[in-house]
């Protein structure tokens, strides 16, 4: 485990906390690929599409484990 022992890989973590200093919204960044909600503990594939559009994963998309909440 990586990212003091919260997610399952260095991929996730890194791709969870991603912060673009060029757009405003992470939903606008096409290098933002995870939407992480704090509140409900939701992992989310960001479809960029202008809106604000994702697909819930239980899963890991790099090491397959299952994401925690």
């Amino acid at each position: 485990m990586t990212d003091a022992n919260t997610k399952c890989c260095d991929m996730m973590a890194y791709h969870s906390t991603h912060h673009c200093t060029q757009h405003a919204r992470k939903y606008d960044c096409p290098d933002t690929l995870i939407d992480y909600s704090d509140k409900t503990g939701d992992y989310r594939l960001i479809i960029h599409d202008g809106g604000t559009s994702g697909i819930r994963n239980e899963y890991c998309p790099w090491c397959g484990s299952r994401l925690k909440k």
